[in-house]
Order: C-alpha cells, then structure tokens, then sequence
C-alpha cells in the first residue's frame, strides 16, 4: 500500500437480501485529504461510510485503512482498531445526557483504556480547538445544537484517529452553526492533517472539499 494512502476500497459489495447496495465500489483516499460523498437518498452513501468505519462488513471486496486489511481482523481486535483508528460524527449528535461536554469527549479514550488524566487534558484541548473553554461543564441540554455538534467532533477526534467519517453533520443545523461546522472541518485538516470523508447533501460543503464523489444506484458515477 502506497504509504500516502489512508484508506484503499477494492471492489466493494454489499447487499441486504436481495437489495444490491453497493456494486463494486472502488476508492482511494490519501492522508489528510477531505472528500465529500454526494448522491441522492438510496445510492449507498451511508452504507458505504459504515463499511469504511467498520461498523458493517463488505459481503466482498477488500479495505485496507492506513496500512491494516481489516477484513483480517477479529471481532476483538475490530472494535479496538476502530476505537484507536476512526472517528464518527453523525447528524444527531448522540451525545450521553448525564455526561458534561468534557466527559463526553473522553468516554472513547476511556474505553480504550487510555490515561484518564491524559485524555481530560486532551478533551480541554480539543474543545478549546472548538471554541468551547466556557462550556466544558456543561451537559447537552445546556448546549445548542451547533456547540452539541462540537462537542461530538471534539469526542470523535478524542484518541487521534486516522480517519474522521462525518454522516450528514450539519444537517441538523441552522445556516450560521451549519457553516461554523464546514469550516471547522477543514481547519482540522490544517491543525491536525485530518483525513476525512464526509457524505452530505449540502452543496456547499461538498464544493469546500478536496474532492467530490457522486453516487448513484450503488456505484461511483
């Protein structure tokens, strides 16, 4: 594997019964790049990000993601690859609501079994990096939607990932947050040389990216 790459999909498929999802996707993405993943509703968009977080199984095909062939992986050592090695950000936030914002962040870290107060310093950081120094006390339903969002980028990039997959993450937001939320992503590719792959419907986040990928019926257009 070209050691510029992060994640490299090989002929990717991928049904539910008789429902072919994915038809053969293939995708290269390289290190502290930004795609955006675009299509209509039902081209396989989402399917496609869980099967390169992990969260679901290609029925064939091969990923590799920064160097491992994660079809190799057991269970086990799965769930801890994707612990130490992918970060999600979904359109809701699905922050825990007896958690303040700084727990929050560190419960990954924490169930990776990292230095908790390591992972606290590295939580105050993060939501500095979001501009959230004033809020780290306070739990989701003191937030609004944009600072909740924040927080589950901030949770996301906890233990350094190697890729970052955003599902939708502003689509639950207003223009002022929504637009907040695009440019963050793209100075986290500058501080922190984030690679990330982001399926959305908004136009204009797609324009921001590096590179645009329109699917359609399953496939790469």
């Amino acid at each position: 594997m070209d050691g510029n790459i992060m994640i490299e999909a090989r002929d990717i498929h991928k049904s539910y019964g008789s429902l072919e999802v994915l038809k053969g996707i293939s995708l290269d993405v390289a290190r502290g790049e930004v795609v955006a993943i675009v299509g209509a509703s039902g081209a396989g968009k989402t399917t496609l990000l869980q099967i390169l977080g992990t969260l679901s199984a290609a029925d064939s095909g091969s990923l590799l993601i920064d160097g491992t062939d994660v079809s190799k992986l057991n269970d086990k050592a799965l769930s801890q690859f994707r612990n130490e090695h992918v970060g999600f950000v979904f359109q809701f936030h699905h922050l825990l609501p007896e958690f303040t914002a700084l727990e929050n962040v560190c419960i990954p870290a924490l169930i990776g079994h990292r230095d908790r107060a390591r992972s606290e310093a590295r939580a105050r950081e993060l939501l500095g990096m979001m501009g959230l120094s004033e809020r780290l006390d306070h739990k989701p339903a003191q937030l609004s939607g944009g600072e909740q969002q924040r927080v589950a980028i901030a949770r996301a990039l906890i233990n350094s990932p190697s890729v970052l997959l955003a599902d939708e993450p502003s689509g639950n937001l207003d223009s002022v947050n929504r637009d907040e939320i695009h440019r963050l992503f793209f100075s986290l590719r500058e501080k922190l040389g984030q690679t990330i792959i982001i399926v959305t419907h908004d136009e204009g986040l797609a324009g921001m990216a590096d590179r645009k990928i329109t699917m359609s019926d399953g496939r790469i257009m």
